[in-house]
């Protein structure tokens, strides 16, 4: 497990959607996905339920959330929140 895993999921559970975070750590959608499925891969449990349009945690999703916040990076600002 890398620490751009965590801060991809921890992105991924806060902005509740794939695509804006994403944006939130300059990649593209489907680099984040794919980082996703590895750590879930890596921990054994899948942590969203991607079948609405929304990314929702699981039971295991949620569990980890706590674990990812605190080895994970500090949240970087996205350039849209620095425009006035």
């Amino acid at each position: 497990m890398e620490l751009r895993h965590l801060e991809y999921f921890v992105a991924v559970a806060e902005e509740h959607s794939f695509t804006r975070a994403a944006e939130r750590v300059h990649i593209s959608q489907s680099g984040v996905s794919a980082q996703i499925r590895q750590l879930e891969r890596e921990v054994g449990a899948q942590l969203f339920d991607r079948s609405a349009r929304t990314a929702t945690l699981t039971v295991a999703g949620k569990a980890a959330l706590e674990h990812a916040r605190a080895h994970s990076p500090p949240p970087t600002r996205s350039p849209r929140r620095w425009v006035r």
